[in-house]
């Protein structure tokens, strides 16, 4: 597909929707965990291919600072890592400060970097209430920018209940949000 021309960001959400199918399958237990870890490689495979594609087709300059990272008690990248790649193409200075990040590190760091937005990522609902956390310390800290929660359980429900301003449940959407908040301010 890609040497047809075609879009790399279809290919993304192409991938990012047989991920969901993987996973919805392994869910059922039509899939064991194996099959879960080889889809979730491949698709690293296949983002590695599509960056330097994605890096000479954008032709904006969004810019700005995201500090980015999965809550605390989670350990899923994927996402996130989908997420920072895109916004990196996207000419966002991107701080990824990685899995498992308790809301103290989240609060240091908005407070050294001064970021734009602060995107907050968990797959498991266990990390709702790590997120929630996080975005009350940010606030309570002084944080005045977006917060975004990213992961593919959310809805507006725990959008509202974590406190967050935004939420995405895909690596494309929660790119062009940022883009859109970013030309708002």
């Amino acid at each position: 597909q890609l040497a047809a021309g075609e879009d790399p960001l279809l290919i993304i959400e192409a991938c990012q929707q047989g991920m969901r199918q993987v996973g919805l399958r392994y869910e059922r237990r039509e899939y064991y965990l194996a099959g879960l870890i080889m889809a979730g490689e491949i698709f690293g495979q296949v983002m590695e291919l599509l960056r330097p594609v994605v890096e000479r087709r954008v032709s904006d300059r969004a810019s700005g600072c995201i500090l980015l990272g999965t809550v605390r008690g989670d350990i899923h990248d994927l996402g996130k890592n989908i997420v920072s790649m895109l916004l990196s193409c996207h000419h966002f200075a991107v701080h990824d400060l990685g899995v498992d990040v308790s809301p103290v590190t989240f609060v240091q760091q908005a407070a050294r970097l001064q970021p734009h937005i602060v995107g907050l990522s968990g797959l498991l609902t266990s990390a709702y209430d790590a997120m929630r956390q996080t975005v009350a310390m940010l606030r309570a800290e002084g944080y005045q920018g977006p917060i975004i929660i990213g992961g593919g359980q959310l809805s507006e429900e725990v959008c509202q209940y974590v406190g967050a301003d935004y939420w995405t449940t895909d690596g494309v959407a929660g790119t062009e949000l940022c883009k859109r908040l970013m030309m708002e301010s």
